[in-house]
């Protein structure tokens, strides 16, 4: 038994020195003459923090170059390139979204970085829909609900782990996530539930008005959660777990403006290299004999990246309200600003989209809805809550390969 669990202690010990590695990678900011920084200890010297700042610049400009030359798909060589590119640009966009939270401030830094991936992969899904004919009548629905999916039980699931493994018990503003989920259980149930059982039109179908309402309910739901996030209950939002002996962080506005560009960089080259190689990935999961279904929820695990790093080191660093903030506010933008959207070109362009999910899908959409509520409605955090929503997780994967 003592043997058990001194392996146990070891594992964990593993897993947070890993942890640790990587939250030094992404604290080591930049050229000395931009930003005086000391960040939970984590010092380098003037001359890292250069080559870092020009590996998070060149990175990204060189996969934007690769993706432009037309070569990934000439040979497998070219797609493991464009895979470890992939990878480095989103380490590169959870770099500059940290420099830009920093600048602003909570809650802004977290909405600027789930509105630009939303942004970027609603403008994807509008792409593939114009071109995928027929075959992409529920390509909307099933991106939005892997990405919901992912979000509720995977980022928040392992933030809850990671930081119930570090830090035991952590405490959050219940206000914040009340607000967060209130809005998001309307939204879902608006879009993803209540097309399933709608009789005007014929199947899991939204008839014209009945779009219209529901994206109108979206927008004004997702306004007024920003304005409660930015405006009348910020303080909600605000995260209390503080250093203080952690020095101010200066940053100028020439380093402000390079880290918006190139985070919108990171972003935008990140969803466009998952976007060409996902006939490789659909290839390797047909060639297994897994559903086509699945490569789906692979592209938006990829897309959901930058976020989910971002959220785990902020929860690992006893800042779970930065976390919340950013997977609770991803969900309801993927699925607050991604409806509207698409109902317009379907508007514009006279194509049907599929939104009601099917029977299983909805309960298990349901079964992470009220274990994030249950979870979260102590204002206390602790291990098990993580590894419920996890499993939760590794149910909805099961199902879609065993289905």
């Amino acid at each position: 038994m003592e043997q058990k669990n001194n392996r146990r202690t070891i594992s964990f010990r593993i897993l947070d020195k890993f942890l640790f590695q990587i939250h030094k990678i992404f604290c080591a900011f930049f050229v000395q003459n931009n930003l005086k920084v000391s960040t939970n200890g984590f010092q380098k010297n003037q001359k890292n923090m250069r080559l870092f700042l020009q590996w998070t610049i060149i990175i990204p400009t060189l996969s934007w170059i690769l993706f432009f030359s037309g070569i990934i798909n000439n040979s497998e060589i070219f797609q493991i390139l464009a895979s470890i590119m992939l990878i480095l640009s989103v380490m590169s966009a959870v770099h500059h979204s940290e420099i830009i939270a920093h600048r602003v401030g909570e809650p802004y830094g977290t909405i600027i970085l789930a509105i630009s991936i939303t942004v970027i992969e609603v403008s994807i899904i509008i792409s593939l829909m114009l071109s995928g004919g027929k075959e992409a009548v529920s390509l909307a629905r099933d991106t939005v609900y892997s990405a919901t999916m992912l979000i509720l039980n995977g980022i928040v699931g392992m933030c809850l782990f990671i930081g119930g493994l570090k830090h035991h018990e952590q405490k959050f503003s219940k206000h914040s996530v009340t607000i967060a989920l209130v809005s998001l259980i309307s939204i879902v149930v608006f879009t993803l539930v209540i097309p399933t059982f709608t009789e005007s039109a014929e199947g899991s179908y939204y008839s014209k008005p009945q779009l219209i309402f529901a994206s109108i309910a979206c927008l004004v739901i997702y306004s007024f959660f920003l304005f409660a996030q930015t405006s009348r209950h910020r303080e909600y939002f605000l995260s209390t777990d503080t250093n203080k002996n952690e020095k101010p962080i200066i940053i100028s506005n020439w380093v402000l403006t390079i880290s918006l560009i190139f985070l919108i960089a990171s972003l935008g080259i990140v969803v466009l290299l998952a976007k060409t190689l996902s006939p490789t990935i659909e290839s390797i999961v047909i060639s297994r004999n897994l559903p086509v279904s699945l490569v789906g929820v692979v592209i938006a695990a990829i897309i959901l990246l930058p976020e989910g790093i971002a959220a785990i080191i902020a929860a690992r660093n006893n800042k779970l309200q930065t976390s919340l903030n950013l997977s609770l506010g991803s969900a309801l933008a993927s699925i607050g600003l991604t409806i509207p959207s698409v109902a317009v070109v379907c508007f514009i362009y006279d194509i049907e989209i599929i939104l009601g999910l099917g029977i299983k899908s909805i309960i298990l959409l349901a079964l992470s809805v009220f274990t994030v509520m249950l979870s979260l409605s102590s204002g206390r955090t602790n291990i098990v809550y993580g590894v419920v929503l996890l499993v939760n997780l590794f149910a909805f994967i099961f199902l879609i390969i065993y289905p």
